[in-house]
């Protein structure tokens, strides 16, 4: 299989405290891969330092076979990935349609309107436009278009934030617990949806998540499981499930 993304001995140091501690695994082309871990385990310091928000102490990243460590951000938007964080970056004074127009704020600057145009004179309006709504479509929220971010639901807030990140065109897609506080039969919805683009897109997908349910499943193709900074095992939803070391470590022996 194509290894989209590498990550070999990676270690982040803060300071005294080794955050993240020579990890490494891959993620494949058309993969729906999970990483999980307690609190405080390194999940969220391992997708800041693949995606340029840190540099890594050591290690190495290697993005569609490009070296990728501690490049910028935008750079490494340009090679194909794209990440959502915990708390949705949405601009709350614009409908859920204009959202997806403007690029996300955190790899394209601060100015909406300047992100705005900067990404109308390489698209067309009316493609573009065509292409927010096909993705609204496929995330089954057309009904929410015209509706302020402001008066969503936090699930609903976690869709149209997925949908600016697909609005990229992302063959590598990062999502940061996108299902984080989504109430059970939306966070199904979340689930289904993803799944279907990867199977119709062939896009790869790493999720960090919380929420057991969501994520130890049929339709995931792989787990990694971090425990204090380290990666502890890889392996498919059931042996993650049937593992002691799992069990004791992240699911409290229950």
């Amino acid at each position: 299989m194509t290894s989209v993304l590498k990550v070999s001995n990676m270690t982040k140091d803060f300071g005294g405290l080794r955050a993240i501690d020579n990890v490494s695994f891959k993620v494949n082309k058309g993969e729906f891969v999970g990483l999980i871990g307690p609190n405080g385990c390194g999940k969220t310091t391992t997708f800041n330092c693949i995606s340029g928000l840190l540099d890594a102490t050591k290690g190495e990243v290697e993005i569609f076979g490009e070296e990728a460590t501690n490049l910028r951000p935008d750079q490494i938007q340009k090679l194909g990935l794209t990440r959502t964080f915990q708390h949705t970056l949405l601009w709350r004074e614009m409908t859920a349609i204009e959202n997806l127009l403007i690029p996300p704020r955190n790899q394209f600057g601060t100015n909406p309107i300047e992100a705005l145009f900067t990404y109308f004179r390489k698209n067309e309006e009316e493609e573009r436009l065509a292409k927010a709504y096909e993705t609204l479509e496929s995330l089954e929220i057309t009904h929410m278009a015209h509706n302020l971010t402001s008066e969503l639901s936090g699930g609903q807030s976690k869709l149209v934030d997925i949908g600016r990140a697909l609005m990229g065109e992302p063959e590598l897609l990062l999502l940061d617990e996108p299902v984080a506080g989504v109430a059970g039969p939306l966070a199904e919805k979340i689930f289904n949806n993803l799944r279907d683009i990867v199977s119709q897109t062939n896009i790869s997908i790493l999720v960090i998540e919380h929420n057991m349910d969501f994520i130890l499943r049929a339709g995931v193709d792989r787990i990694i499981v971090m425990d204090q900074g380290k990666v502890l095992m890889e392996g498919t939803p059931d042996e993650v499930k049937d593992s002691k070391e799992v069990i004791e470590a992240y699911l409290g022996g229950h």
